[in-house]
């Protein structure tokens, strides 16, 4: 059995994953997995007692032959004595736990096996390399290393600029697109090899087994599986057996909101008993800006810099928002009004542009404002300031029930906004008024030119039965 002195994982390193998460990482980022996690092929894989998503992880696992510190890209790889199959196993169920840490997701006895045989470096060529996981026999993942955003190299050269790797370390290089959850009973199957040359390492497998282990509340965090981590463990929504959600914004409403004001929007729902539906002091960064989607909300919290320590820094929940949204979706932003500081910057406006987001609405500041405005992204903002988010605002969680403006708001209600400002449309609702509004705006716009002709506001505003009677018949005449 492989005996590291210690392992070090990468989060995403595959174009695959990337695209399969929705997010792709700027630069290598990585985590540690205990010496005790490692086992062999053929040993039994535990899940607790009260877990469900144990997920595999099929990686290709690097051996450290020499001492490597501060090696330039260009040797790194002659520091690697051996490659081998390998499974990063983990329990989704306490992520939310280990907050990025992965000691408790990741770190059990078990948890990371490696073999079954062990591939000479100096005979393969790392970006040729093939990475194939089997579950119950059925292939499920299928990658090659020329598919990396970070190169071997890169990782061994990135890592020896902070620590020392030592002979027998191990990198884990993260894995490919089909990672998913596997349940007791299941068989798992990792293989590295080089097939133009014809090696491999063999079959790396594991079977799972439930385990009497449970977990005492009296000492630590319990596990929880949400939606959002099935989702993230089995791969995909449809995979987890999660409904689809349905969003109330058809193309066809979309292009309704489109021809419609906010001003005549919130007429309407005015009429329907809805008076507290603006988000208050907003404006658009690009005077002339319309902005339909639906809301994904993020909400922060007074600065308070014990809490800030432990929520503002790494992946937050600011850049997990800007990072996760979708077309058609509006970031919606709790800041409480505070206009003391920036709530995103152009960095974020151009994720959020980059993912087909429909714009950013925010009760607080924006930083770098000419860049902003000039990107092709609707925000809307009570204005600009140059403090990072820290001055005021700690990132604290996505996708709840918000208030921002004064107005509240859930995630998947409609945002309409225009120069009048924005307003919230309950999903139910949101095509009724799309479709009265519309009609509004043709009759008002009716009378405006009978007024032009010099037609009595007393007599068109609103209109009275002649009126009406002529505005119906020329319309039907129509």
């Amino acid at each position: 059995m492989i005996n590291p002195g210690k392992i070090i994982a990468v989060h995403i390193s595959y174009e695959s994953r990337a695209a399969e998460r929705g997010r792709r990482p700027e630069a290598p980022s990585y985590f540690f997995k205990p010496a005790s996690s490692v086992a062999a092929s053929g040993d039994v894989v535990e899940r607790p007692a009260g877990t469900e998503l144990l997920a595999f992880e099929g990686e290709v696992a690097l051996i450290i032959g020499t001492e490597a510190r501060g090696v330039p890209l260009e040797q790194a790889w002659e520091h690697v004595h051996a490659v081998t199959a390998s499974n990063d196993w983990g329990i989704y169920d306490l992520r939310s736990a280990d907050k990025g840490s992965n000691v408790r997701n990741k770190g059990r006895d078990g948890y990371t096996p490696m073999g079954p045989e062990t591939l000479d470096a100096a005979q393969l060529d790392p970006g040729s390399l093939r990475l194939r996981t089997w579950k119950n026999g059925e292939l499920v993942q299928e990658d090659t290393t020329a598919g990396m955003i970070f190169p071997f190299a890169q990782l061994i050269a990135d890592l020896s600029q902070h620590l020392t790797l030592q002979p027998g370390d191990v990198i884990l290089t993260g894995t490919p697109a089909g990672a998913s959850v596997a349940e007791p009973g299941d068989t798992i199957e990792v293989e590295v090899d080089a097939p133009e040359q014809g090696l491999s390492t063999g079959r790396l497998v594991s079977t799972v087994m439930e385990s009497p282990d449970t977990f005492d509340p009296k000492l630590g965090s319990l596990p929880a599986a949400d939606d959002k981590q099935r989702e993230e463990a089995w791969g995909s929504a449809e995979k987890a057996g999660l409904a689809p959600q349905v969003s109330a914004l058809t193309p066809e409403l979309k292009a309704t909101l489109h021809q419609v004001p906010v001003a005549g929007i919130s007429q309407q729902l005015r009429q329907r008993g809805l008076n507290n539906v603006s988000i208050d002091g907003v404006r658009p960064t690009r005077p002339g800006t319309k902005l339909v989607g639906t809301a994904k909300t993020l909400r922060f919290v007074p600065n308070r810099e014990d809490l800030f320590t432990s929520h503002g820094g790494g992946f937050n929940a600011q850049k997990r928002a800007f990072d996760a949204v979708n077309e058609d979706e509006v970031i919606v932003i709790e800041a409480r009004g505070e206009t003391g500081s920036g709530t995103l910057g152009d960095i974020l406006a151009l994720r959020a542009a980059a993912r087909k987001a429909a714009g950013v609405v925010t009760d607080g500041g924006v930083r770098d404002y000419a860049t902003v405005a000039e990107i092709d992204l609707p925000v809307f903002t009570v204005g600009a300031h140059p403090a990072v988010l820290g001055r005021k605002h700690v990132p604290w969680d996505t996708d709840l029930t918000i208030a921002c403006g004064g107005a509240t708001v859930q995630p998947g209600d409609v945002i309409v906004g225009d120069d009048d400002g924005v307003v919230v449309i309950p999903p139910h609702l949101a095509e009724e008024v799309a479709e009265a509004a519309l009609a509004k705006e043709s009759e008002d716009a009716w009378v405006a030119e009978r007024v032009k002709e010099g037609g009595a506001v007393e007599e068109l505003f609103p209109m009275n039965k002649q009126w009406r009677a002529r505005y119906q018949g020329e319309q039907a005449g129509q």
